[in-house]
């Protein structure tokens, strides 16, 4: 709200230099279309920020829970021993998979490359000890 306030503010500095003018009317649908694009990119910002991703992992089993806004939930589930991280280059830089020999899932998308290299090293050690 903050931001969109300052914005609509600040471009009102000009409009008020053009005030009484035709040519106010020109620069107006443009001010409006400024504030209503910011506002659409903020709003799809926080939206997409509502992804998540919940790994669950015992002796026995792993499952990843997976919430996309607008997408229903998407569940994978298998036997923990035989799960292996991976990071290749894929579609993005450092592409965490994680792959149980028939499937394979990507992880993390939403991460920064650091942020996945750093899950995928912490995914091996956690799946060594359970082993």
């Amino acid at each position: 709200m903050w931001f969109i306030g300052t914005t609509a503010t600040l471009l009102l500095l000009p409009i008020l230099a053009v005030l009484g003018t035709q040519v106010l009317w020109g620069l107006l649908p443009f001010m409006m279309l400024t504030v209503g694009g910011v506002w659409i990119a903020l709003r799809q910002t926080y939206r997409t920020g509502q992804t998540r991703e919940e790994l669950v992992m015992d002796r026995s089993r792993l499952q990843i829970r997976r919430n996309d806004p607008g997408r229903p939930e998407r569940l994978w589930q298998t036997n923990s021993y035989w799960v292996r991280p991976g990071l290749r280059n894929g579609p993005v830089e450092a592409y965490l998979t994680l792959s149980d020999g028939q499937r394979e899932i990507e992880l993390g998308a939403f991460l920064t490359p650091d942020e996945r290299r750093d899950l995928c090293d912490d995914l091996m050690r956690r799946l060594a000890r359970l082993r």
